[in-house]
């Protein structure tokens, strides 16, 4: 009872916030956007939350809460469209959906496929929301007994578990994810100022790479560049057909298995980082485990739509408990969320023990936000669901420069520097690649987002613990093997133990066949020759700034085993192996276009603007692209490119920005938007 008497208040303060007209204002905001990213196969809430981030500085802190919150509760809904009208997982968290969703649109039930896959979301992101409530509740007087070596155990336990379950090859997972934590430690080290991976000679990598260009590199450029490839519309169909009342009424009869479902995607999603990756693949498994009659599932099977749908928007609320409460995140959604937080109103949210402890009504606040949001965004799906299935019949050589062009604008805030861009170009390479030979992105982007606090930590407990052991040997036993670190282990060891069980069983990047032994060798080789630089580079730091050495050689060693194990394993596989797989092999049926003649196009944008400055360059870029590859006439080539420089310089006026200039900015001085 009095666990109820302390958080009353803070819950009631809580609804009041809210209600705010301008907080709901903002959340139906979020809500649209997050619906128009998550229409995009591929995109999902990594790349919407990255283009959030340059508007998140300074901004009152419930309005920022309410904008981000009401994108991440949506997309796992609106990727529903792609699943079930395209037959192409709008996300990771709606590969299952797939099977089911689209063999029911190809029968003419789209309709009631869609409409009992919102209901499921809704209900799900409400009992996320629910059990959230409750949980913090609980939790709250533990959690405020956590010190670093507890925070420690923590992220290593979150790290662990993405690592294994991000990929049928776990030790591919757990390379990802050091190789994210190795790129998170480019720059000044945090104890001593020592430089990792930089140079005086290189200012631009002595801060670090900010997460906005590393999230939207990993995520959306490769997507992009994928869906231009194909050269057609992103779905050949826009019928919805009848059956909307159908699909509730299906939902209505299959209530006991939404519940189950979105009980399952709470406690998947409360484990940190295995989220959308595994959570609809679980449900999808146990409906067909439940049903009496399995033999429709995979070719249009009511039920095999609304248990994945369930738990995909339950994952949500049950990723924000390690992101709420320890700040490590719970899914890579969650992982740019946290960020996004960090650079609120005055940075006086920090997300962790002292959230729950100092801004309780804000914890509460974010937790009805993301059931309001589920509300907003599943009406506005039904609503919207007629132009949403015309929109993806646009063909895509259309949208892929004005959404680059976006990207591009999102990645300059920054800095607002030309290795902005190049940072984006670089780093969307590694994506591209990651993707096709079947690497875990989220693996890698939540153990870039976790370099930080991990490093601190590592650094924090290590000092403690020498003065204590210098007190006594019990005192420094006593500090670093507390009840609760002592449960962790346990828990970790345990985790990592049946994870590997069934990482085999998990699928990072989607269904990805094996191809040639070459390509994915040549790949790894490269990943190996970057982590061995890495502890190279690292190794040389003197011994005056050795606690800056010593986070980035663990890393780099236990990486290199990993690669060295792969290489080993590489020797003696047959190429049928998935440790083989290459996206390219089955991709090639379908592409009209190759990879580099694609990614031409962008690295020509880029010469340009370290040339001519960025708006001249986009200008020539949209120009060119609309009437070459996309084939249409110059007047309709013009006009799509006044309307994206207006639209992008509007963008730029709002926020009082300015353009990376070029070398001719140098030579002359042009009025804005062109310097």
């Amino acid at each position: 009872m009095d666990l109820f008497a302390t958080a009353l208040p803070e819950l009631s303060e809580a609804f009041g916030m809210i209600l705010n007209p301008s907080v709901l204002g903002f959340l139906v905001l979020g809500v649209v956007m997050g619906l128009c990213v998550g229409i995009f196969p591929g995109l999902g809430g990594i790349a919407g939350l990255s283009l959030l981030l340059p508007f998140m500085f300074g901004m009152e802190p419930l309005f920022g809460l309410a904008l981000m919150v009401g994108m991440v509760a949506v997309v796992p809904t609106s990727d529903t469209f792609a699943s079930v009208l395209m037959g192409i997982p709008g996300s990771s968290a709606s590969q299952a959906t797939v099977l089911d969703g689209f063999p029911l649109a190809k029968k003419g039930q789209a309709a009631r496929a869609l409409s009992a896959a919102f209901t499921s979301s809704l209900f799900g992101g409400i009992l996320g929301a629910t059990f959230l409530t409750f949980f913090i509740l609980a939790a709250r007087p533990i959690v405020l007994m956590f010190q670093t070596p507890e925070l420690l155990m923590v992220t290593v336990f979150g790290l662990s578990m993405v690592g294994i379950l991000a990929g049928r090859v776990a030790i591919k997972g757990l390379v990802a994810a050091g190789l994210g934590l190795l790129v998170g430690t480019i720059g000044e080290g945090a104890s001593s100022g020592a430089l990792r991976m930089s140079t005086f000679d290189t200012p631009y990598l002595m801060d670090g790479l900010k997460l906005v260009i590393v999230g939207l590199a990993i995520f959306a450029v490769p997507e992009i560049v994928a869906l231009l490839r194909r050269d057609r519309a992103i779905s050949d169909r826009q019928v919805l057909g009848g059956g909307w009342l159908a699909g509730i009424k299906s939902w209505w009869q299959n209530k006991w298995l939404s519940v189950r479902c979105s009980l399952i995607g709470v406690a998947v999603g409360v484990i940190p980082g295995l989220g959308g990756s595994v959570v609809d693949w679980i449900a999808y498994g146990h409906a067909v485990q439940t049903s009496k009659d399995k033999s429709q599932f995979g070719s249009g099977e009511i039920r095999g739509v609304i248990g994945p749908e369930s738990s995909n928007n339950a994952k949500e609320g049950g990723g924000l408990v390690p992101t709420l409460l320890f700040g490590i995140p719970g899914s890579g959604s969650m992982a740019i969320f946290i960020s996004g937080v960090a650079l609120l109103g005055t940075g006086q949210i920090e997300v962790g023990p002292s959230m729950i402890n100092n801004n309780l009504n804000f914890t509460y606040a974010i937790v009805w936000l993301l059931a309001l949001a589920n509300v907003v965004g599943t009406v506005i799906c039904i609503v919207a669901s007629g132009g949403i299935a015309r929109l993806t019949n646009i063909r895509f050589a259309l949208l892929a420069p004005f959404l680059f062009m976006i990207i591009s604008f999102a990645a300059f805030q920054s800095r607002q520097s030309l290795w902005d861009l190049v940072a984006l170009f670089g780093i969307g390479l590694l994506g591209i690649l990651m993707r096709r030979f079947d690497w875990s992105r989220p693996a890698f982007l939540i153990g870039f987002v976790l370099a930080t606090p991990a490093e601190r930590y590592t650094n924090q407990a290590f000092q403690i613990a020498n003065s204590r052991f210098r007190q006594g040997m019990e005192q420094g036993l006593d500090y670093i093997f507390s009840p609760i670190v002592i449960v962790l282990i346990i828990v970790t060891i345990v985790s990592v133990f049946f994870g590997l069980r069934q990482s085999k069983n998990i699928q990072a990047e989607g269904n990805v066949n094996s191809g040639g032994k070459r390509a994915p060798l040549i790949f790894l080789l490269a990943i190996t020759g970057y982590i061995g630089l890495a502890y190279w580079n690292a190794a040389l730091i003197p011994d005056f700034a050795r606690m800056d050495r010593i986070f980035p050689v663990f890393v780099a060693t236990v990486s290199l085993v990993g690669c060295a194990v792969l290489l080993i394993q590489m020797r003696f596989k047959p190429e049928s192996d998935p440790l083989f797989a290459d996206r390219e092999v089955e991709d090639a049926e379908v592409d009209a276009y190759g990879l580099w003649s694609t990614l031409a196009w962008f690295a020509a944008l880029l010469i340009a603007t370290s040339l001519v400055g960025f708006i001249l360059a986009l200008a020539a870029f949209l120009l060119l692209f609309i009437r070459y590859r996309a084939q249409k006439s110059w007047t309709f080539a013009g006009l799509y490119t006044a309307a994206g420089i207006v639209f992008i310089c509007s963008m730029a006026a709002t926020l009082n920005r300015d353009f990376p200039p070029g070398l001719l900015q140098t030579f002359v001085d042009l009025p804005w938007p062109l310097t």
